[in-house]
């Protein structure tokens, strides 16, 4: 196990992760990954989606994706570039359903359901708690508006911390068409929180 997998476990308070038990889909093994990655699993499909609703859904399929293709694991490996990548490809994977296209055209952005709902903030003065929270809805309702590959480009590299490397890896292209494209991103981004007053 890589010294990166045993600190990030250590960091997060958990158990140390067991890939080879999680390779031979033990339950207890499946059920620590799930603890681990839940969380961030779930904050990458949803700001790639935008939609609560299909980010339970997506998130789902993922972990069931996860457990199939555990056998092909590689245990001398940190499994969040893995998890990730089939993270970003079940979203990709709804991008390109009909279904999900007449979805985002029927759901209004001014649903809260739908919208960026942020738990309560520790925040000692209210107003500033406020106005962080309607910062936070206008930069993810700009993020989403952003056509699906220049969104991804951004979660991935902002949200998740991933190199351009790595983000070529996932999306199929080179590091330098992901750089490219990251820097479309930001100007498109840029331009649609002027128009917010951000």
């Amino acid at each position: 196990m890589t010294n990166q997998v045993y600190e990030r476990a250590q960091e997060q308070g958990s158990s140390v992760l067991d890939l080879a038990g999680v390779r031979r889909r033990d339950p207890q093994a499946l059920a620590t990954l799930f603890e681990q990655h839940f969380d961030r699993v779930y904050g990458l499909v949803f700001r790639l989606l935008g939609d609560r609703h299909s980010a339970q859904d997506a998130t789902q399929e993922v972990f069931l994706k996860v457990h199939r293709a555990a056998h092909t694991l590689d245990p001398s490996r940190d499994p969040e570039p893995w998890i990730t990548t089939i993270a970003y490809n079940v979203c990709r994977d709804l991008w390109r359903s009909g279904a999900y296209r007449l979805t985002r055209q029927a759901v209004s952005i001014d649903d809260p359901e739908h919208g960026d709902a942020s738990l309560t903030s520790r925040a000692d003065d209210p107003e500033q708690a406020l106005v962080a929270a309607e910062r936070r809805g206008i930069v993810q309702k700009a993020i989403g508006a952003l056509h699906e590959p220049l969104r991804a480009v951004v979660v991935l590299r902002e949200y998740q911390g991933l190199s351009y490397e790595q983000i070529a890896e996932m999306t199929g292209t080179t590091p330098v068409a992901a750089r490219k494209r990251y820097s479309r991103a930001l100007a498109e981004l840029g331009k649609l929180l002027e128009k917010a007053a951000i």
